[in-house]
């Protein structure tokens, strides 16, 4: 097999457990034992996978990967592949972490959807700390030679830009916009496409949940980019809705997918406060009608494992036992 680490950059330090010596199986071939519960009911209608967020400390746990493996066709890495995790100092690579989530997912034949490269958030305090635009830039491109190389063929799509908007469709303040404008967008999508060509490439944000101003705001800025060819692959709008709040999605779904030269829309970290049967099928309908709509993932299995564990958001209780919104969603699926 050949060597993950020809990939590296020279300067990089890598402090991570070895990929287990299999082959590297082709992105094509990675859904070789799909799941047998919504992730199938969901390719059953032409559609790429159903998926959930996991890490080391999620399928670990038995009952958490007998669900996974029984539902999911994909998993996220909830914080693995985040810049803090996997970088936390200039040149310093551990992942270990990510290497246990990919290991994991190819072990058993699912997908996975790699997250997040570039992101304002869990951000090392020496990169938020830059100030000089060529520091910067090498910064981002190192990062994700290393990590999206590292993975190269061994995951389906990556994050590659995430939550870079304000609501007011406004560019947030952070050190890559304050740096380098929105040219950091156009940076980091060339070197995720040199790092791993086949990899479908995304930007991703949240309440993008109706047509409005910061959905619009994501919609022009990928018509620019993409203005004379495809730089970004697809959308994903994460999803975190309140109950009773899926209303406006079928519509900003329509809207992202009308973004020039996009392939595809991912809902990304689906959860809805109370798990309300007819939230969580408002939302699937909407992602079935639009063909670009390929990905649905949960943002976790059972409800204590979700960063918003009060509102009880997920599909399945503490005791992985399906809820109504399970059934709900299982129904309109098959």
């Amino acid at each position: 097999m050949k060597s993950f680490f020809t990939a590296f950059v020279a300067i990089a330090t890598i402090v991570a457990l070895p990929l287990d010596a299999r082959p590297v199986a082709e992105t094509s071939a990675l859904s070789v034992r799909a799941a047998t519960g919504l992730d199938k009911l969901f390719k059953a209608k032409g559609r790429a996978f159903v998926g959930t967020a996991s890490d080391q400390g999620r399928f670990s746990n038995a009952q958490n990967s007998a669900v996974t493996l029984r539902e999911f066709g994909s998993v996220t890495p909830e914080n693995s592949m985040k810049w803090d995790a996997t970088e936390p100092n200039p040149g310093q690579f551990t992942l270990s972490g990510a290497d246990a989530l990919v290991n994991y997912a190819t072990t058993n034949g699912i997908l996975v959807r790699a997250h997040t490269l570039v992101w304002h958030s869990q951000l090392p305090t020496w990169v938020s700390s830059i100030t000089d635009k060529t520091v910067l830039t090498s910064a981002i491109q190192n990062h994700i030679a290393t990590v999206a190389g590292r993975y190269a063929g061994k995951v389906r799509s990556w994050d590659v830009v995430n939550e870079m908007f304000n609501e007011d469709g406004s560019v947030r303040s952070s050190v890559f916009s304050n740096l380098l404008g929105t040219s950091f967008v156009d940076l980091s999508f060339a070197a995720a496409r040199k790092a791993d060509p086949e990899a479908l490439l995304y930007i991703n944000d949240f309440n993008l949940d109706s047509a409005n101003a910061k959905a619009k705001g994501l919609v022009n800025l990928v018509n620019t980019v993409n203005a004379n060819g495809v730089v970004i692959d697809g959308i994903g709008t994460q999803t975190h809705l309140g109950a009773g709040g899926a209303g406006g999605v079928a519509a900003a779904i329509k809207l992202l997918a009308s973004a020039k030269n996009v392939k595809e829309v991912a809902i990304t970290e689906l959860d809805i406060g109370q798990a309300g049967a007819a939230d969580y099928t408002a939302v699937v309908n909407a992602c079935l009608a639009e063909t670009k709509c390929q990905s649905i993932t949960l943002w976790g299995v059972r409800d204590p494992d979700s960063w918003r564990a009060s509102e009880t958001p997920l599909l399945f209780d503490a005791n992985f036992a399906d809820k109504a919104a399970y059934t709900a969603v299982a129904k309109v699926l098959a």
